[in-house]
């Protein structure tokens, strides 16, 4: 990949400035489970989230991109059954999913000799689907835990620290950049790797210039249902092809599919998918938008803000928390509908305006989906009130007053 940026000198600001919200929360996980797998997008900081760990036992760090320590892996059995009583940190692990039968059988082996705990940390760019053996011959010794972006509890709440996140996407290359022309085209080299080296990987059969193009079509219908068969054509292939491309830019974490609320409520449902790139500088990158106002200037303004808003969101909602949207055919919408384990239920409507307007559509929709509170997500400001059980607040101030947080 090509960087324009001191990439030295980044990681020493990112490391100094900003604690990871899971760093915690991991070193819990390393303590209760032999295994531990830390996923995310490619350079969302999971090699340096790893390396700033502080653990008792000794720790060796592998990874499976470099030659060298591949040589080291040549005889797996050998080399990793010696470092009984290290932490193994094994980066890029997708790279080598044969491992998982021998994790298991040392994990077992430990177990047994009274070390129950903190054997390896897995580093990954797939989810445990693409990740299947290790989901299926690891099930009950490992641990899933998920990096995101950046997100605001990690690098603060005020107005102008927002309006760079959104603009430039929360990898800490894109957001640490010099500038906000920097920060895109460290985005579009991003995704030319993507692209160019590690799709095809998955074996698609597709070029990058091809799947650059899908991409950008994504990008236009940000936070949109769309249609498959409609995008196919476009790129002279069939539905059930751009389905699979997007299975897969979902499995390596830059893609989300938020699903549509699905419940028998005697109305006719939008029952297609939203879609949405899960980091707001890749899709501003791909449409050509180099600063802010370029943003605040494009019709996707209004999509890219809800998307970036939903994504904070649902980076931050605990643990057994279930996110859908609700639309009708015939109009009636709520953005986001949170559902928490204690039975609460949320419907969120996010709005880039500072006096959002309640309309009947929206109680009604409340109604249907048992919404014990509504609120419409702003900008900033101070809340008010727009009815009895309906609020007016930021985004800021919904994550920080409302969701206790994934962990």
């Amino acid at each position: 990949m090509c960087i324009t940026l001191n990439s030295r000198n980044i990681f020493r600001i990112f490391k100094a400035m900003i604690d990871r919200l899971i760093h915690s929360a991991l070193s819990s996980r390393l303590a209760d489970y032999p295994v531990v797998a830390v996923l995310g997008a490619r350079q969302v900081g999971k090699t340096m989230l790893a390396r700033s760990l502080k653990i008792e036992k000794p720790s060796i760090y592998l990874d499976l991109e470099r030659p060298s320590d591949l040589t080291r892996l040549s005889d797996p059995e050998l080399y990793l059954g010696g470092l009984q009583g290290t932490l193994v940190i094994l980066d890029e692990i997708q790279r080598l999913p044969e491992l998982f039968p021998l994790l298991r059988s040392l994990v077992d082996e430990r177990r047994q000799a009274g070390e129950n705990a903190g054997h390896f940390l897995l580093l990954g760019s797939a989810s445990p689907q693409l990740l299947r053996q290790g989901s299926e011959t690891l099930a009950g010794r490992i641990s899933y835990i998920e990096l995101d972006p950046f997100v605001l509890p990690e690098i603060g709440y005020d107005a102008d620290t927002i309006s760079k996140r959104w603009m430039r996407g929360g990898f800490p290359l894109s957001f640490l950049a010099r500038s906000d022309s920097a920060a895109m085209k460290w985005c579009s080299d991003f995704l030319t790797s993507y692209a160019e080296r590690y799709l095809p990987e998955y074996a698609l059969r597709t070029t990058p210039v091809q799947l650059r193009r899908l991409c950008t079509m994504l990008a236009h219908q940000q936070a949109c249902s769309i249609n498959l068969a409609s995008i196919g054509n476009s790129l002279g292939i069939d539905g059930k092809t751009v389905r699979s491309y997007i299975d897969l830019l979902e499995g390596l974490y830059l893609l989300r599919r938020i699903p549509s609320w699905n419940r028998n409520a005697g109305k006719r449902l939008v029952k297609a998918p939203k879609l949405q790139w899960r980091d707001s500088g890749l899709v501003h990158s791909l449409l050509g938008l180099h600063n802010l106002d370029q943003v605040l200037g494009h019709p996707i303004c209004g999509h890219s803000w809800e998307a970036f808003c939903s994504e904070q969101i649902i980076s931050m909602l605990p643990e057994g928390a279930s996110y859908s949207y609700y639309r009708t055919h015939a109009g009636a919408e709520v953005d986001l509908v949170i559902e928490f384990t204690d039975g609460r239920i949320h419907a969120i409507e996010i709005k880039r305006t500072i006096s959002p307007k309640l309309r009947q559509p929206f109680i009604e929709s409340m109604t249907t989906i048992g919404a014990t509170q509504g609120y419409f997500i702003t900008p900033s400001g101070t809340s008010f009130p727009l009815a009895e059980n309906v609020q007016a607040l930021s985004l800021a101030e919904y994550i920080t007053k409302e969701l206790p947080g994934p962990y």
